[in-house]
């Protein structure tokens, strides 16, 4: 699956978790306390980081493609910031940066990557 992937910064973690899964229809597959958030649609992987003085602003964009191998970064022509990943590379990527797992991966994932 490919989902596209868009990254805020948000002033106030807890309530934009409340207003996002409204907004989403469904609460968030990761939270990590008063830092970070990250939902996964079926055309959307969302996340937001507590970022008071950034509040509102774009973090980054790019896409969620389990085909990819592993965790790629590059900026475009205006500077903003692309990720490309697979659902699993973000996974390890979230374990890393604040230790909270998101789900266990299957074995496909573990081999491909």
């Amino acid at each position: 699956m490919k989902r596209f992937h868009i990254a805020l910064a948000v002033a106030d973690l807890k309530a934009s978790i409340a207003d996002y899964s409204t907004r989403l229809g469904q609460p968030p597959q990761a939270v990590v306390e008063d830092t970070y958030a990250m939902w996964r649609t079926d055309l959307l992987n969302f996340s937001i980081n507590q970022q008071p003085e950034r509040a509102g602003q774009l973090r980054h964009v790019g896409f969620e493609d389990d085909e990819a191998h592993g965790f790629t970064s590059d900026a475009d022509i205006n500077g903003i910031a692309w990720e490309n990943f697979s659902s699993f590379a973000q996974d390890l990527r979230i374990v890393s940066t604040y230790g909270v797992p998101t789900r266990p991966a299957t074995e496909d994932e573990l081999i491909r990557n």
